[in-house]
């Protein structure tokens, strides 16, 4: 949906090969509802205007059979918003027939290949939605976006340790991304002077760690709404960018990242057949859990209550999804 900020920064920043690099040609397509098909062209020219070079051509639709034949890659940005009054499982219904109906479009029309990414809220059960409706398509191929909470985990580290951003590696954001989420640190390195030390270490401040830097990650989008009274686009648009092309060009050596995807095979005691975030190490557009990292109890009880939630919404969704 276009008519959202995080879509609209997004499309400059893929346009111009910041994701799958500065000579592959690009096709974007752009679906939108009916309505805002005006809207859309606006969009259209702006881009054109651009005159990116690996921008080779946009099609804007409203049409699934059109927006979703042969894709490689699929963002899917727009969901139900939470309206006032709004009860969460009336949320979940709107949100299960919309992803109901992309998954399907995916199923009917992509490649077997496609990579989807799931954005729009709630985007870990939106995603196992979708990837319920796509049979044929690989559940590995469907992931949702966590790596915005993983960048904002990243930065509070290093705004706390006085280090550039890239100096802070392998924080980890398990579960759903929702305030139940849990960023953990007790596997993150800071490069201090040239040497890599635990975070716990780098911050010497372990009640911070423990308490107000987690609320902090957990709340920091109703924060943003609460100053900017919009929700986060940039930093949206820049975390999907990270995510799809760590996707394509994989992982660091020694390092890895928080995708939400598929449990099963998890060996941390995580629910399967849910959308759950792990850290991940990707190689070969494939990505695989990091699976052997000890877990101490302080962290045990905030995966597992997450979980919890997940299972609760997933639950939840499936009833309707027969409907």
């Amino acid at each position: 949906m276009i008519n959202n900020s995080i879509a609209y920064s997004l499309l400059f920043s893929i346009a111009k090969g910041d994701v799958f690099g500065k000579d592959q040609p690009v096709i974007l397509v752009l679906l939108d509802i009916p309505v805002m098909m005006g809207v859309l062209e606006g969009v259209v020219m702006e881009l054109q205007d651009c005159a990116i070079p690996v921008l080779r051509e946009v099609i804007a639709t409203d049409k699934e059979e059109v927006a979703f034949k042969d894709l490689d890659v699929a963002i899917l940005v727009g969901s139900m918003p939470r309206r006032e009054g709004m009860e969460r499982k009336d949320l979940l219904k709107a949100n299960v027939a919309i992803f109901k109906s992309q998954g399907a479009a995916l199923e009917k029309y992509a490649k077997k290949t496609v990579k989807v990414l799931v954005v729009g809220n709630p985007a870990n059960t939106n995603c196992l939605i979708a990837a319920k409706s796509a049979p044929s398509i690989p559940k590995e191929n469907f992931s949702c976006l966590t790596r915005l909470d993983h960048n904002r985990a990243r930065s509070q580290v290093a705004m706390r340790c006085g280090v550039p951003a890239s100096h802070v590696k392998n924080v980890i954001i398990w579960g759903n991304h929702s305030s139940t989420q849990y960023p953990d640190v007790h596997h993150c390195k800071v490069n201090m002077s040239g040497s890599e030390v635990g975070c716990f270490e780098a911050v010497k401040d372990d009640a911070w760690l423990k308490g107000d830097f987690i609320s902090t990650v957990q709340l920091r989008g109703a924060a943003v709404i609460k100053a900017r009274k919009l929700s986060s686009a940039m930093s949206a648009a820049k975390a999907i960018c990270d995510h799809v092309r760590d996707i394509w060009f994989g992982t660091a050596p020694g390092e890895f990242v928080s995708m939400g995807v598929y449990s099963s095979g998890n060996k941390y005691g995580v629910p399967e057949d849910l959308i759950y975030s792990f850290p991940v190490e990707i190689k070969n557009k494939t990505w695989k859990i990091v699976n052997d990292l000890p877990v101490n109890d302080f962290s045990r009880s905030k995966m597992d209550a997450t979980a919890a939630e997940l299972v609760d919404e997933r639950d939840t969704a499936v009833t309707f999804l027969g409907e």
